[in-house]
């Protein structure tokens, strides 16, 4: 394809490839800018970006992570802007990513809001952190796993700085986006967690045959572990070893929290 270079840009592997113009950028009593070849971002790449974490023109909760910990949201967000970011840091612009910073700071912030019935403005107080960066302090959202024995799991948002970075390697990896659901029980089992009392001993998995059962005649007031089911819209139940015996006995569970 042949391309003006000034007036118009060429892709390539995701930038914007065209001719720089800046007749005050003088350097050495040159203007240095001119007739240079510039790498930038695409602003149809900044806009699909952004509309993934937006509903009617402003930033959104993603339902799909509602009932994940904290840190599995966060780190999601994180890993999703990240692989942004560092693609698109050779750009000369890589600046105006920060109105996708913002919509996914903001997803980000009203998911957790959603999942703890809260607002925005707790969310950010509760996990906000100023951090130090080789480019200096910066603000960013941290949540942290504490694990015995060993170091402490760390999630961050917002922590890179969007300056170019002339020698930078682009190495891009797929960000995941949600929970699949062919692992996600593999994933619940591995938290060795019970979901309704939070219990980290015999933990086991309640099954119903279909989702249809849950709504059963004989049963006037549905227990907690049938609501949490059906919101979750699944068949399997990761729970311990009490609250498997009392719910096949018929006998009243603790209430089920959200992680």
């Amino acid at each position: 394809m042949i391309t003006h270079a000034t007036s118009q840009a060429a892709r390539f592997l995701g930038y914007e490839v065209r001719s720089q113009h800046a007749d005050t950028k003088i350097t050495q009593g040159r203007r240095s800018a001119n007739a240079r070849i510039g790498l930038f971002v695409p602003g149809d790449v900044i806009r699909n970006k952004c509309g993934n974490h937006m509903r009617k023109g402003v930033p959104a909760q993603r339902g799909l992570l509602l009932h994940d910990q904290d840190f599995t949201i966060v780190a999601k967000y994180a890993a999703e802007y990240r692989g942004v970011v560092q693609y698109y840091l050779l750009a000369q612009d890589v600046f105006r990513l920060e109105k996708l910073r913002w919509v996914m700071e903001t997803s980000m912030l009203k998911t957790l809001a959603g999942k703890h019935r809260s607002t925005v403005t707790k969310m950010a107080h509760r996990y906000k952190r100023v951090i130090d960066t080789p480019d200096g302090k910066r603000t960013c959202f941290q949540v942290g796993v504490p694990r015995e024995g060993k170091k402490s799991l760390t999630a961050r948002f917002g922590e890179i700085p969007l300056k170019r970075q002339r020698l930078a390697v682009l190495n891009e990896r797929a960000p995941v986006l949600a929970s699949a659901r062919r692992n996600e029980l593999i994933h619940r089992l591995l938290a060795e967690c019970c979901e309704i009392c939070e219990s980290r001993t015999q933990i086991e998995v309640h099954h119903v045959r279909k989702l249809a059962d849950l709504n059963r005649p004989d049963r006037p007031d549905k227990p907690a572990w049938v609501y949490l089911m059906a919101k979750r819209q699944r068949k399997t139940l990761v729970i311990c070893r009490e609250c498997h015996e009392n719910i096949h006995a018929g006998r009243r569970t603790a209430t089920p929290t959200r992680n």
